[in-house]
């Protein structure tokens, strides 16, 4: 299918010039880990049981979200370009950005179940969780793709607004630190923060070997559809007027 060849393409351009190919995907995770590691458990001395296993199993998840959605949001002048030349429906181009993301976070797996043998973590049956917690992040980061994919193809500057955005959302989101750091009269940030409990369905099965609370689930799931449906919404109504705004 077309979306599996732009999956393909994408990832061949991604890697070409790169002399570790794939296995960037898999020691960037690392890299970011020993960095953060020193700095958070070292310099202030947080404490964090395992603090590696607990930084993978939010960066990675986070990883994934950030690249697709980023790429979503630069894919618009690939896919005007391609359109002049053959009718191609757009929101291919997204799910293509969605693929090549959850291709990067199969491969990102590897280096966290690396870091667990290494450290002598656990692996507990509550993984066989995660391709729930994978969905419900797929749907989201789906949504807010189409919402961005749709906007750059209106406004030029909405990729470079973007990563300051997501800059800033990763430093509110408790992956490098703990929630209970913070103080509980800025905790409704955390509270309004979707990724917050999307990156809990991901963590708690593997950091807490434990099933997320049926609560949790259901609240993510009912989040990432609604962003999905509303993406989806705002992509099909704008979707006569892309060749209008390149």
């Amino acid at each position: 299918s077309l979306v599996h060849e732009l999956i393909v393409r994408d990832i061949k351009v991604r890697y070409k010039r790169s002399v570790l190919g794939f296995l960037w995907t898999m020691l960037a995770p690392l890299l970011n880990m020993l960095a953060l590691t020193l700095v958070f458990s070292t310099i202030l001395r947080q404490e964090i049981r395992n603090y590696p296993v607990y930084f993978m199993t939010g960066a990675i998840f986070w990883a994934f979200f950030a690249q697709t959605t980023a790429t979503a949001a630069a894919q618009t002048q690939d896919s005007n370009e391609i359109a002049k030349r053959i009718y191609v429906p757009r929101s291919v181009f997204v799910a293509a950005s969605v693929g090549v993301g959850l291709v990067n976070l199969l491969l990102s797996i590897v280096p966290l179940i690396g870091i667990l043998v290494v450290t002598g973590f656990p692996i507990h049956p509550t993984w066989l969780f995660l391709p729930i917690s994978i969905v419900t992040v797929v749907l989201f980061a789906a949504g807010v793709s189409l919402l961005l994919f749709t906007l750059a193809a209106r406004f030029s500057d909405v990729r470079e607004m973007y990563q300051v955005i997501v800059q800033t959302w990763f430093f509110l989101t408790p992956i490098v630190y703990h929630p209970a750091i913070v103080p509980p009269k800025y905790r409704f940030a955390l509270w309004l923060n979707p990724l917050y409990y999307l990156i809990q369905t991901f963590r708690k099965p593997i950091y807490d070997g434990v099933i997320p609370a049926p609560e949790l689930v259901a609240a993510s799931f009912v989040l990432s559809a609604a962003v999905l449906v509303t993406g989806w919404g705002y992509f099909c109504h704008r979707a006569e007027r892309f060749g209008y705004h390149t």
